[in-house]
């Protein structure tokens, strides 16, 4: 069950501030094993097919900030998405990402569901606040991705008018991400030994963007048919009298 509240009437008063050195980020654990692997295939299927640019934001279970009344806030989504962050110092690691100051808005946020009540689609509107009003109503993350690996069930909310609406998906019971350009969907297979449902990507052509590990065993199959071909055309050549070891 999900805590769903009404919304304030009055809205809070928003400061962009990145956070402290000395803050102390929270260390919960993950709801289960599928959330890191979900984040991980989603975000090797993007790299592996070249859609990973430097100044990009991709991340798992990351801080996003905002200060609401004066106490600062952190939700830390599943999977993120931000087009166009600020570089920083050679050497600093990114800790957390207040968005306005450290570079572009939030563009797409994912939230895989707990069988307990995580508050992904809580609307509280006062502390402590629900991740689908401080993604909506504070962040404005134009798109909200929530999936249940208990239910089997996807869904995509985005920005319009100010307050998300649930997308349709098509014949295929994908959806389409703009942010991304690119379908969101559920399939079943395996992937690093676990037979399971993922969350996978498809091309505006329909095409699946493939696993890294998929890949490479795309690769080995070519180049088993390959050598399979040189050794029956040298077997040819010999059956005609050829060396094949002669031909330039």
């Amino acid at each position: 069950m999900v805590l769903q509240t009404p919304h304030s009437k009055t809205n809070p008063a928003i400061i962009w501030e990145p956070l402290p050195a000395d803050y102390v980020l929270p260390d919960d654990p993950v709801e289960n094993v599928q959330q890191p692997w979900l984040a991980a295939a989603l975000t090797d299927a993007l790299g592996a097919n070249g859609l990973i640019q430097p100044e990009m934001l991709i991340a798992s279970n990351f801080g996003l900030v905002a200060t609401l009344n004066n106490k600062m806030i952190v939700k830390a989504p599943d999977w993120l998405y931000v087009p166009q962050v600020n570089a920083i110092a050679e050497g600093e690691i990114r800790r957390s990402y207040t968005p306005y100051t450290e570079g572009e808005a939030v563009a797409v946020v994912m939230e895989f569901l707990s069988e307990a009540d995580g508050g992904e689609l809580s609307v509280r509107s006062t502390p402590p606040y629900g991740k689908l009003y401080f993604y909506e109503q504070v962040l404005q993350v134009p798109t909200y991705v929530t999936y249940d690996p208990y239910e089997i069930s996807l869904e995509v909310r985005c920005l319009q008018e100010g307050r998300y609406q649930v997308q349709p998906a098509d014949a295929a019971g994908r959806i389409y991400l703009p942010e991304l350009k690119l379908w969101l969907g559920i399939w079943y297979g395996e992937r690093l030994g676990q037979m399971t449902n993922w969350l996978r990507w498809w091309d505006e052509s329909g095409n699946l963007l493939l696993w890294s590990s998929e890949q490479a065993e795309q690769g080995r199959q070519r180049a088993e048919q390959e050598r399979q071909r040189a050794e029956a055309l040298a077997a040819k050549l010999r059956e005609l009298g050829i060396d094949p070891n002669q031909i330039s």
